[in-house]
């Protein structure tokens, strides 16, 4: 059978041209190998399936004769080296890609993107387990995905990581720094043999573009310093950003902001997220445009949407970042207490943003979601974080990726759901306490459905209505005239 499965694996490389003719045995001896088979039988393909699924099956293999133990890290470890055995090293990647980029740039990322799914790096088969739909809204149609394609560990993977977190390595230093290009993998590390990055040139420094391997929308691409800094809101992120768009003009690009709470990310190592997508946001409408003084050519407006966006636009980068830096700055320093906004708790910063940007062809525009992260002992999670009344749902960071529009909830929820659905139909009693009080709500709202599908699309729909009171309570201004206040602070100051 594993003779019969290597050669499903090596045609399907063949059809997706992850190799040639020529590799074949090339690729089929450094699989062999890998898996300590000794005794060789050539067989034909009887079956077509995906790369995903005949890997699946070959781990099995593995599991079953004892090549690796039975373990999530030993079973990916061990099916991104296979795959490494189809892809060409980084130099052959870049050297194609800017070869392609020459046609365009879209032609340059869809080589990589098909690469970075052929070769099992992006988690193809996993990501269909997400559920995802849209709700309706009053900012116009939200999305809402429920995660569940990374893989659940078991008892004994947690053990084990617990075991040999005290002598971790600290190579590499994180999951986002180049060095993680081609790594092996260990306990409580993802495997990489199989992940490539594409070298990217911004602003004289080295920055490496790679796919995440568990995307939550089209392209879902990472920008990542060579560095391993900080993430840090500055005049070089928005010009950085526009600039990748030049390059880029069909990706949109963003940072998470700076600060914990309203970061959102891995705040150790500067990087984006960019990819070929409209979300929500990128469509909302104008709440009302405004006049920046200092930057006449640059077109400037409020969102109509649930968090506090201000969207600049303009033909030049130049100005567009000279207006953005301005914006960044006052609101570094802003204080309304009236609103509940602090800037500082001696010298600890709470202000911050959130910046998006997109290239329209003639013009560049730049969203600017202004963040605080203050806590209380009212507000312990923070007075601009998903409140206590909606953690029954969501009581993670809200980040980039929320912010614009498309909400990435917890597994969990789907048990839950399910719950309160039966809840809802009269088929059980009670849920569980988090949800208790909004089920109760639901039930009686609701009390004269009694199909199951129509129930589910309520429940669907509530969600949505969540949603919104979550990127509600993040926006630091209510009002339009709170916001007014603000914009006119930002007139005021040279």
């Amino acid at each position: 059978m594993i003779h019969g499965l290597i050669t499903n694996l090596i045609n399907e490389g063949l059809d997706l041209d992850l190799v040639e003719e020529t590799d074949v045995n090339y690729v089929r001896n450094k699989i062999i190998g890998l898996l300590g088979i000794e005794h060789v039988e050539r067989t034909n393909s009887t079956t077509k399936d995906t790369i995903p699924m005949i890997l699946e099956k070959i781990i099995d293999y593995a599991v079953d004769n004892q090549v690796i133990e039975n373990n999530l890290d030993e079973k990916e470890i061990l099916s991104a080296t296979i795959m490494d055995c189809f892809i060409p090293r980084p130099s052959v990647v870049n050297q194609t890609f800017y070869e392609k980029y020459k046609a365009s740039p879209e032609i340059a990322t869809n080589y990589f993107y098909q690469l970075s799914k052929n070769s099992n790096y992006i988690k193809t088969e996993r990501i269909k387990k997400n559920i995802s739909f849209k709700t309706d809204s009053d900012y116009g149609e939200l999305e809402i995905t429920i995660n569940l394609s990374k893989p659940e560990k078991d008892p004994e993977q947690i053990k084990r990581e617990r075991l040999v977190k005290k002598d971790a390595s600290s190579y590499p230093k994180c999951v986002l720094c180049k060095e993680n290009e081609g790594y092996l993998g260990r306990t409580g590390y993802p495997a990489r043999s199989n992940h490539r990055l594409i070298k990217i040139d911004l602003l004289g420094e080295g920055w490496s573009l790679q796919y995440s391997p568990y995307v939550y929308y089209n392209e879902h691409c990472i920008l990542l310093s060579d560095q391993h800094r900080p993430m840090k809101i500055n005049r070089d992120v928005f010009q950085r950003i526009l600039t990748f768009t030049e390059k880029f003009p069909h990706y949109f690009v963003g940072s998470n902001a700076d600060l914990p709470i309203v970061g959102g990310s891995i705040l150790s190592h500067d990087h984006y997220q960019g990819g070929n997508y409209n979300f929500p946001m990128t469509v909302a409408e104008n709440e009302f445009t405004f006049e920046l003084k200092q930057f006449l050519n640059v077109q400037a407006a409020v969102l109509k949407w649930p968090a506090s966006v201000i969207r600049l636009q303009g033909d030049n980068i130049e100005e567009l970042v000279d207006a953005a830096e301005h914006v960044r700055k006052t609101w570094g320093n802003y204080t309304n207490e009236s609103e509940n906004i602090i800037s500082h708790s001696g010298e600890e910063p709470h202000n911050t943003i959130t910046p998006i940007a997109r290239n329209k062809g003639d013009i560049f525009e730049l969203d600017l979601v202004l963040r605080n992260n203050r806590t209380t002992s009212d507000y312990p999670f923070g007075i601009f974080h998903p409140h206590e009344d909606v953690h029954h749902i969501k009581k993670e960071n809200i980040g980039l990726i929320e912010v614009m529009g498309l909400a990435v909830l917890p597994p969990r929820l789907v048990e839950e759901l399910d719950s309160v659905k039966k809840y809802m139909l009269g088929q059980t009693e009670a849920v569980k306490a988090d949800h208790q009080v909004w089920a109760d709500v639901l039930k009686s709202k609701y009390s004269h459905v009694s199909d199951d599908t129509e129930i589910e699309k309520i429940i669907q729909q509530e969600l949505g209505v969540k949603f919104v009171r979550i990127l509600e309570d993040i926006g630091v201004f209510k009002t339009q005239a709170a916001f007014s206040v603000f914009i006119n602070e930002v007139n005021m100051h040279e």
